[in-house]
């Protein structure tokens, strides 16, 4: 070895240290050294190989897996107190080590390191361990959108500063320059004084920001408008003079002794009025109603806005019966919970896909793996089959009378159309309309007073997992594989707006009160807010740690409640973007959430076979008042409600307040 490769070796190590002023002292001692003595020029063979092996160990892949293991070691064996904050350094460190001994070359050193350590994390990051574990190449690396995310982002953790000097300490006194490499490039310690922060933390402790959260941040400074729209129902409610108008129109054609029976019942909110189904659906409604009327109207009014939309005109006699209902809207509060009505699919042999119920709770609807639509009439369920029945000159007759084993008529309407599994249903506001979407990439508009499809829309290249109406009725909005959401109305084919900007499928898909905006949830684990007029992505929501699989509306539009798969609910703030709280205490995935009609409880269902009850003025209020200490108490959750062995698929507040909730039987092995 000549006196340059060492002088490059030497070099190199001390430019890896950051030694520059050492650097820069040797090159010169070196040089003049090299003039004044060639007979010294020549160092000896056994210290040239000395610094050849010490370069190609620092250069070596055996290198991530010993600064790794001596970190975890360490770790593990801290104190109980520092231990779970320590521990949140361990995840980011093992997938850069992996993806970094991958991008160099070295893939069966990666494959054995990867095996080695990975259940260490499959508890919490397992969804990121499957699909890390299909990296097999460089190529795969770059290809992957979620491992180039990942390797362009940060994960920001919170840490108390005792914690952190330990791991400082550590760091620095087993010399693991690799290690400490990783985490100056891809961690952002948020560091806080104090104590260690509790375990119950931990879903807002680590997060994940990306390279392009400059430009997150600067799409959530953009203006949007959370209010209700003008002269909607909910505001004529609260102009008596308005409201009773709009009843003498309604019951024009009533006799006016039914009229005024109907005002007494109002003002008692003794019996529901309004609509037959209503009636026999909303009696829970009802029962506890004597405490609506003096607080009704006392509610905060939030700020009035147009509607981008041209929107459909509602029915006279719709109108009516839904003003009816808000008008006997029991009012919830933290010491009034609702009552709760829960429909259980039974037999369903685990062929139950999804499920909605109607505003009312008359209808719920089933969607099947085995690409079927069913829908059951409450009123209906129980009766006997009736001798005699309507024939129309479609196939409603066929699918009415279809024959169980007993001989017996079905109690449900089938609806058959779809090719594939069924992954989400919508019931109209506003109408007999239903849709559905599927594994066939199509969405179907059926009528659920024909019992027949109207249209197919076809848009999306991939499987669709959500559909909703939107709160007006006539649009309704889509989610699907293909990582796209897509805003259509009822009478055209063709979507009138494609929202893209989701790295993973888009799982489900949200309305706002004004019907200017949609939330999507996704399996990148963010929330979007897009425009509907626009199209334009106007809020990014990052805190997840796992796929959103729910989300829901505040009535008055100000905020937003989204559900992941590790059992985390997430309360947003739509006008700044911020999380105000985390909503901890589901086992398992929460796959529906719903406001009540005034806003004061949010209800969640899960696959825990729980239904959750949270106060949602109580945690907003703590955590603005705590958002810097860090309190503990922010979480406030009202009561659990657990089935015996339902996981919670679908969760509806009715207009009056009643929560109506539905899921499929498991059987115990």
């Amino acid at each position: 070895m000549d006196e340059d490769e060492i002088l490059g070796y030497v070099t190199a190590y001390l430019k890896k240290k950051g030694f520059k002023q050492t650097e820069k002292v040797f090159q010169e001692e070196f040089q003049q050294n090299k003039s004044n003595s060639s007979s010294n020029s020549n160092l000896e063979p056994d210290i040239a190989n000395h610094l050849l092996a010490f370069s190609q160990l620092e250069n070596g892949p055996a290198r991530y897996h010993n600064g790794y293991s001596r970190l975890r070691t360490w770790t593990y064996s801290s104190l109980d107190l520092y231990r779970h904050e320590l521990l949140r350094v361990l995840y980011p460190v093992f997938i850069h080590c992996f993806m970094d001994l991958v991008a160099k070359g070295h893939i069966q050193e990666a494959r054995n390191f990867f095996t080695t350590f990975r259940e260490d994390h499959e508890m919490m990051h397992l969804r990121d361990i499957q699909k890390l574990e299909g990296v097999l190449s460089p190529t795969h690396l770059k290809e992957m959108e979620f491992a180039h995310s990942l390797r362009q982002s940060k994960f920001n953790i919170k840490i108390c500063e005792y914690s952190y000097e330990l791991l400082l300490q550590h760091l620095h006194s087993t010399q693991s320059t690799t290690i400490l490499g990783i985490i100056n490039e891809h961690i952002n310690f948020q560091v806080t004084s104090g104590q260690p922060s509790l375990i119950s933390d931990d879903p807002e402790a680590v997060t994940l920001t990306g390279s392009s959260q400059e430009a997150a941040n600067q799409t959530n400074q953009k203006e949007i408008h959370w209010g209700l729209l003008e002269d909607s129902l909910e505001e004529r409610l609260e102009k008596p003079g308005a409201l009773l108008s709009d009843t003498e129109k309604g019951d024009g054609e009533a006799k006016e002794g039914e009229n005024d029976e109907s005002k007494k019942r109002s003002i008692e909110v003794g019996k529901q009025g309004a609509s037959v189904k209503k009636m026999k659906k909303d009696k829970g409604g009802s029962a506890t109603g004597k405490i609506a009327k003096p607080e009704a109207i006392i509610v905060p009014a939030a700020p009035r806005v147009k509607s981008d939309l041209p929107l459909p005109v509602i029915p006279t006699e719709v109108e009516q019966s839904i003003l009816e209902d808000l008008r006997n809207r029991v009012q919830l509060s933290s010491v009034a919970l609702p009552s709760v009505s829960f429909y259980t699919f039974i037999n369903t042999h685990n062929g139950l896909s999804c499920s909605s119920i109607s505003h009312d709770g008359s209808l719920v609807a089933g969607g099947f793996s085995d690409s079927s639509l069913k829908v059951w009439d409450m009123a209906k369920l129980g009766q006997q089959p009736s001798s005699s029945l309507s024939q129309d000159e479609n196939d409603t007759s066929q699918n009415e009378q279809t024959l169980g084993k007993s001989g017996g008529k079905r109690q449900y309407t089938l609806f058959q159309g779809h090719s594939g599994p069924v992954y989400a249903t919508s019931f109209c506001p506003v109408g007999d309309f239903m849709l559905s979407s599927s594994a066939d990439s199509t969405i179907r508009l059926w009528s659920t007073k024909l019992n027949a499809n109207l249209v197919c829309y076809k848009g999306h290249n991939y499987p669709v997992w959500d559909v909703q109406f939107s709160p007006m009725g006539h649009y309704f909005a889509s989610s699907s594989h293909d990582r796209t959401a897509r805003i259509w109305s009822m009478d055209r084919i063709q979507p009138l707006r494609i929202m893209a900007g989701h790295l993973s499928d888009v799982d489900c898909v949200q309305w706002h009160a004004n019907c200017n905006y949609i939330a999507t949830g996704s399996s990148d684990k963010t929330v979007r807010l897009w425009d509907v007029q626009s199209g334009e992505c106007v809020r990014v929501f990052v805190g997840h740690r796992g796929m959103v699989l729910s989300l829901s509306m505040s009535p008055d539009g100000r905020y937003m409640a989204s559900g992941d798969e590790d059992g985390t609910i997430m309360m947003w703030d739509l006008s700044s973007g911020r999380c105000v709280t985390p909503l901890v205490g589901h086992t398992s995935c929460v796959w529906s959430l719903a406001f009540s009609s005034e806003g004061s409880i949010l209800a969640s269902g899960s696959a825990d076979c729980t239904v959750k009850l949270w106060d949602v003025n109580t945690s907003t209020k703590v955590s603005r008042t705590d958002e810097k200490n860090g309190n503990t108490n922010r979480l406030r959750s009202l009561k659990t409600l657990p089935t015996k062995s339902t996981p919670v698929n679908t969760l509806r507040f009715s207009r009056r307040n009643l929560l109506f909730a539905a899921g499929a039987l498991v059987k115990n092995a």
